[in-house]
């Protein structure tokens, strides 16, 4: 068996368990997860959600290896609007953002705060770089992808495959205007 790793809210009421290794560990740069993380950041009590230079951490796990163990009844999603077919869900008992949602992926992006203080997997690149604003600096300890790359959507496509293409719901969610 796989080796697991509990992970949850900031008050732990929420919590999660992963199994396996993921499928790839990534921070993003794009205008949609920049501003869904000012949003999540302004909740009432809500972690940090941006890193110092505005990038949002994500652990990227392929949805049959990811249990609720309990608080599924405080998670909550929200899009940017009703265009966005993304959703974003947090635990509503600590606003602690959970995980990005891609409608129709086989895949959950989980925040990387469910994570204890150091024990994320440690990104490996930064994807979609160029929305970040016009003389913005990022470090240059990983790959800054312009874009998703193609060995970005190898490892997406890898994992649906060893899914057999399947696609497992998530948890029904309340929604919240954020």
């Amino acid at each position: 068996m796989a080796e697991t790793t509990k992970i949850g809210c900031v008050c732990g009421q929420t919590r999660l368990e992963v199994e396996g290794t993921p499928i790839v560990s990534v921070e993003c740069c794009c205008t949609s997860c920049r501003t869904a993380g000012d949003r999540m950041q302004s909740f009432e009590g809500a972690p940090r959600t941006l890193t110092d230079y505005g990038t949002t951490p994500f652990v990227m796990y392929r949805k049959d290896r990811i249990r609720f163990l309990a608080g599924i009844e405080s998670l909550k999603s929200f899009r940017l609007s009703s265009e966005h077919s993304s959703k974003r869900v947090i635990a509503s008992c600590c606003n602690t953002p959970v995980y990005l949602e891609f409608k129709g992926g086989h895949w959950l992006s989980l925040y990387g705060g469910l994570w204890p203080e150091g024990a994320m997997p440690a990104p490996v690149m930064r994807t979609m770089a160029s929305d970040l604003p016009q003389g913005a600096t990022r470090p240059g300890d990983i790959p800054n992808a312009k874009k998703q790359s193609i060995g970005f959507f190898a490892k997406l496509f890898g994992a649906w495959v060893a899914m057999g293409f399947r696609n497992p719901k998530t948890p029904n969610t309340g929604e919240i205007n954020a």
